[in-house]
């Protein structure tokens, strides 16, 4: 094949290739999430990253500016539309709307699914991502809502966070839909409304001035946005299990036109990833697009892109550790046969090691273990199996220690 006929070894534009120490801090992350959420009684579910089109078309269940330009959508091979996933909420409304007589409630869900979204790559945002969704449905209790944001809470302290690295902010579909109905009053246009929900989204992203200045224009003059008695109560709550970050804030506003009461956000409060990094909410009316019963649901989802900006900018990502406990090296190619019935020993006794075939020198095997930072090598000589005794060496320390054939694995599993 000549060079112009090769293929280029880039990814496509705004999604990631997982290498394994990518793919280990991905894991780490998904660890962590999942023994959160099942420690509240959440269990898993899932579902294929195809649907319908119409599902994301259909009143209610998302915004046009999704629908419209940053879904991956297509013709299949039988003429029917379909979108790969931008999020996983209108799915779980299908699912239970189909299964509703056979689900216990309250139904506590939690699934880690890859989404994907047409949208121009930037810092905290990609054209896919991994994101954990978390639903609560057949409740309208103000404790529900409590118990999801005392989810997100806890699992951004499980991450090693303070309650000052991030807060808390919570609004109101309701009192939006309030301040609606004032600005109808004031003949403000439609469109007007929608422009002043987007810059109310603005906050903190232009300048605050400008921002309050471009409201009241819209707005026929200035108004305000009271905090609603649910969110009282659900701060009062939160307040009780000890969470003590969380505001009420006016501004939030949620893009998607589902949700219907308490709506949140997590922002960042560092200085250089002051941002929100996820959020959700409560949406009642969801699974009437199924069929005629509603099902009340509060839920968020949460992205592993801010989540990994969150813990870098804290030093909280942890260290790269392979699987791989130990790196077995050969001194010479016929050496291989012993070397291989000493590895297959060592797993069979729970030690994850990894074994080099003798097809370079044993320098090279010993730079192939530095680059997958594999913490020990065993170097397997003549003088090693006639005598069963074994160096192991601590590749980032340099250290040796000699050991029996019969103590390596206990020192492997003991570390």
């Amino acid at each position: 094949m000549s060079k112009k006929e090769r293929l280029s070894t880039e990814a496509y534009k705004g999604v990631r290739d997982f290498y394994p120490e990518e793919q280990a801090l991905l894991n780490y992350l998904t660890s962590v999430m999942r023994s959160v959420v099942e420690r509240v009684g959440y269990v898993e579910y899932h579902a294929s990253v195809l649907e319908s089109a119409e599902l994301y078309r259909a009143k209610g269940a998302e915004n046009e500016e999704l629908t419209n330009e940053q879904t991956y959508t297509f013709l299949d091979r039988g003429g029917r539309e379909v979108t790969l996933r931008p999020e996983m909420t209108p799915t779980v409304a299908r699912m239970v709307a189909a299964k509703r007589r056979e689900l216990g409630f309250p139904l506590r869900l939690y699934s880690i699914p890859n989404v994907f979204r047409y949208e121009r790559p930037q810092k905290g945002r990609l054209r896919e991502h991994w994101q954990l969704n978390v639903d609560l449905f057949g409740s309208r209790s103000l404790y529900a809502d409590a118990e999801i944001i005392g989810v997100a809470y806890g699992i951004m302290r499980a991450f090693g966070a303070k309650e000052s690295d991030f807060e808390i902010r919570l609004g109101s579909r309701n009192a939006l839909e309030k301040l609606d109905m004032e600005l109808i009053n004031r003949e403000v246009s439609s469109e007007n409304r929608k422009k002043i929900r987007v810059l109310l989204d603005k906050k903190g992203k232009m300048s605050e001035g400008e921002r309050q200045k471009e409201l009241e224009q819209l707005a026929n003059g200035p108004f305000e946005i009271t905090e609603t008695a649910d969110i009282v109560e659900i701060r009062r709550i939160l307040s009780d299990l000890g969470v003590t970050n969380a505001t009420f804030d006016p501004n939030i506003v949620r893009g998607f036109d589902y949700y219907t009461g308490m709506i949140f956000e997590v922002f960042d409060t560092h200085p250089s990833n002051n941002r929100s990094l996820f959020g959700g909410g409560r949406y009642d009316n969801l699974t009437a697009l199924f069929d005629d019963e509603p099902t009340p649901g509060v839920g968020f989802g949460m992205g592993d892109v801010t989540l990994r900006d969150f813990l870098a900018v804290r030093g909280l990502t942890p260290p790269y550790r392979p699987p791989t406990h130990v790196y077995v090296a050969v001194a010479t190619p016929e050496l291989v046969g012993g070397a291989w019935a000493l590895a297959a020993e060592l797993r069979q006794q729970g030690v994850n090691a990894a074994l080099d075939f003798g097809e370079r020198k044993l320098g090279d095997q010993l730079k192939t273990a530095s680059k997958h930072k594999i913490p020990y090598l065993i170097v397997v000589g003549q003088n090693e199996i006639a005598s069963s005794n074994f160096a192991v060496r601590n590749l980032e320390t340099g250290e040796e220690k000699t050991l029996a054939r019969e103590q390596l694995a206990a020192f492997f599993l003991n570390l």
